[in-house]
């Protein structure tokens, strides 16, 4: 094979790629769902299922995606051609990149609309807002935020010029260059939460919501009626472990892919892969240690999911001393979070238009991003002007309708034809070349990713969309 080399240039050292991947899978999920899943499954018990999960289904997979990339050097949607081409194999194996490229693109459009909560909540606490509130209050500005359209698309343009103006730099200047700078941040941020959490008197309690095993809840399902208990066997939360581990590593959606192709050549994928999951895993239980000691020391719901973020937090963060000045830390904390996964969820169609259509970095972002923003504009009217049941298609808003689209099918579909091409269809002296790892190592790869990987991807699937 000839040696292929990137025109938009490589990461300057394998810390940098580390660091631009683990942006990538450090999103909004890691700060509350994660937490929030572990403690409603298990806690330890659930913790070790899903680091289980995340060997056996996350990481090779994740090993395919970023040797694929590296070994193509284009965006995914040219990679995938190429190496098609490349292995004998049929050229529609290049939809594979379109639907990553695609599946990036609609999950940014509703994505960016989310973290312009955020960042209007980073204004919001430091101004003393939810100082002294109730749940009223706190209840009134959250519904006052996303009720009012104009806001919502003046914090969403706010994100997505962020998020265009670093990308439209380029790979070193742009990408690198934030990432150098972001996830640092990212991690102080967060061991300085940490701290004020074990200062709450709380710190315990949330330690054992989180890490205290509870095999029970991996294997029953327990619900309480006219005061009494019945349980019944469920798996449920095994399928949960599982389908986040998938999720959670970006896996299938063009990022990985094409922050593959900008990794140095003698960087070693399997080691590499490993720290960026042992990263993103820990980002999500240090949260999960920094939120919940709050939310025990001010008497409230662990278990409020999505609501804890902007409707929970808030009413902690106004009743405790410093509070103020550490929740606008956590919401500054979320940007950061958000921003690193937006711009890896932009670059792969940003990387087509420049390698297909001639276009400059600068315009092929205003292009990617201004036609992102449009569509994000519907997820913004789901949540008040559109949020009726005549606007609804199958009982869902334009945004559940993308997020479902997104996240249950595009995704699965994508991380499965990736192990699939990867096991099957790739000659095994082309991965062998890209790998360069002990036989053994790579042995047991082979097996994960043609038999193991798969398997357990058709399994989120069927779950994921009802039918298992």
């Amino acid at each position: 094979m000839t040696e292929r080399t990137s025109i938009h240039g490589q990461w300057s050292s394998r810390l940098v790629f580390i660091l631009a991947a683990t942006g990538s899978a450090v999103g909004l999920g890691n700060i509350w769902k994660f937490p929030y899943i572990t403690g409603e499954n298990g806690g330890g018990a659930f913790v070790l299922v899903y680091l289980l999960c995340i060997a056996v289904v996350g990481i090779p997979i994740m090993m395919a995606e970023v040797m694929l990339g590296r070994r193509g050097r284009q965006s995914p949607i040219n990679t995938m051609t190429a190496l098609a081409k490349e292995e004998g194999a049929s050229s529609a194996w290049s939809l594979v990149g379109w639907s990553g490229v695609l599946a990036g693109f609609i999950i940014l459009s509703y994505y960016s609309v989310i973290a312009g909560w955020a960042l209007a909540y980073v204004f919001r606490v430091a101004g003393g807002l939810f100082n002294g509130a109730d749940a009223a209050g706190v209840q009134a500005v959250f519904t006052g935020l996303t009720g009012d359209p104009e806001r919502l698309i003046a914090w969403h343009t706010l994100f997505m010029l962020m998020s265009m103006a670093v990308v439209a730099r380029g790979v070193r200047a742009g990408l690198e260059k934030a990432v150098t700078y972001l996830m640092p941040a990212l991690f102080v941020l967060l061991f300085v939460l940490l701290g004020y959490a074990m200062s709450t008197g709380a710190f315990i309690d949330g330690l054992k919501f989180l890490f205290q095993p509870d095999f029970g809840k991996l294997f029953y399902v327990c619900e309480t009626v006219a005061g009494t208990e019945s349980c019944e066997l469920s798996g449920s939360p095994v399928l949960v472990a599982m389908g986040h581990a998938f999720f959670t590593l970006s896996l299938g959606m063009g990022a990985i892919m094409v922050y593959g192709s900008y990794m140095p050549k003698g960087t070693s994928i399997a080691r590499s892969t490993v720290l960026i999951a042992l990263l993103d895993t820990l980002v999500a239980l240090v949260a999960g240690m920094a939120i919940f000691p709050i939310v025990f020391a001010n008497g409230l719901e662990p278990g409020s999911g999505p609501g804890l973020i902007f409707q929970t937090l808030p009413i902690a963060f106004g009743a405790m001393p410093g509070g103020q000045f550490f929740g606008t830390l956590f919401f500054v904390l979320l940007v950061f979070a958000a921003w690193s996964s937006a711009i890896s969820l932009i670059e792969p169609a940003v990387a087509w238009l420049v390698e297909n259509r001639g276009l400059t970095r600068v315009r092929a972002s205003a292009v990617i991003g201004m036609t992102t923003w449009v569509l994000g504009l519907g997820s913004i009217f789901s949540f008040n002007i559109w949020s009726g049941d005549e606007y609804k298609l199958f009982g869902k808003t334009f945004f559940d309708l993308l997020d479902y689209l997104a996240a249950n099918i595009m995704l699965p579909l994508g991380g499965l034809l990736i192990a699939l091409f990867a096991g099957w269809l790739m000659k095994r002296e082309s991965s062998v070349d890209e790998f360069a790892m002990h036989a053994w190592r790579y042995g047991l790869w082979r097996v994960l990713i043609r038999y193991v990987s798969p398997l357990a991807v058709v399994v989120v699937f069927l779950n994921a969309v009802g039918i298992f």
